[in-house]
């Protein structure tokens, strides 16, 4: 436990220092834009980083949705494999069984 949670606290700083840095050097790249007579347009500026924010917000919304249809996907694969495997000799294949090839995606796409 304590080596993933450890690892997971490192992931997430980690993350968190890389965006924080990504959207500083953005805002040190957009100000060239917005000066204007050696005054720089903070507003407008941060408007245009706040635009930025929101359109990666949405990516990852229409990412975890299509994640969402694959698992739905993977776990009809799961369930049609335990019918077609199993066929052979009389036998059925149980979705959950661990002799499926697909058991994890079935999981996850049972939630």
């Amino acid at each position: 436990f304590n080596t993933a949670f450890r690892a997971g606290g490192v992931m997430g700083y980690s993350l968190c220092a890389l965006s924080l840095m990504i959207l500083y050097i953005l805002t040190l790249l957009y100000r060239g834009v917005f000066e204007k007579d050696g005054k720089v347009d903070y507003t407008q500026l941060f408007e245009c980083i706040a635009g930025y924010g929101l359109g990666g917000s949405a990516i990852a919304m229409f990412g975890r949705v299509g994640g969402g249809i694959f698992t739905k996907a993977a776990d009809v694969g799961a369930d049609l494999s335990g019918k077609v495997i199993g066929v052979g000799d009389g036998k059925k294949l149980d979705e959950d069984s661990p002799y499926n090839p697909a058991c994890i995606a079935d999981n996850v796409g049972d939630n």
